[in-house]
């Protein structure tokens, strides 16, 4: 018997972990095997802490707009979100690398990046596209609401989100 290529029998574990009714990533790490358990690993805290980072920097933006803070017009408070986003991006394309994921076989996969582009959109309207202040204030809650709907997803693995957990 030949011995199988690192991505089938990473493509075979996710698989098996899925019929096996494993839903969360730390059931389906230990059965990937062929020594990318560590890029995982790593890729997963990296894109988990960027998530809490620009989740945290949205809402902190939030709050100097509806307070008119002058702190929302420093540079470094226009710059880097825009590179936590970026890691954030990244990360979560390895992962899917890494994986070996088939996103167009994978609905809730397929669902985090529709609901990540509403999430961006929401996120420019409540930041300062919005017209008025009750457009960014709507804007403003649309966005948080559809990014616990993404973190939902994203620990569920399904797009019924937090309502497939309970």
């Amino acid at each position: 018997m030949q011995p199988c290529k690192p991505y089938v029998g990473i493509l075979t574990a996710l698989r098996v972990a899925r019929i096996g009714g494993a839903t969360h990533n730390a059931e389906i790490a230990p059965q990937i095997g062929h020594g990318k358990t560590g890029m995982y690993e790593t890729l997963k805290l990296v894109h988990i802490g960027t998530a809490i980072l620009t989740i945290s920097g949205f809402i902190l933006r939030g709050y100097w707009m509806f307070s008119g803070s002058p702190n929302l017009q420093l540079k470094v408070v226009k710059v880097l979100p825009h590179i936590v986003d970026t890691v954030f991006l990244v990360s979560g394309i390895a992962l899917i690398v890494t994986l070996n994921l088939p996103v167009m076989s994978q609905p809730w996969l397929l669902m985090k990046f529709v609901a990540l582009v509403v999430y961006i959109v929401l996120g420019a309207i409540a930041l300062g596209r919005g017209k008025t202040m009750r457009a960014r204030t709507i804007a403003f809650l649309l966005a948080l609401a559809t990014f616990a709907y993404i973190v939902g997803v994203a620990l569920s693995k399904s797009t019924a989100s937090w309502f497939a957990l309970i």
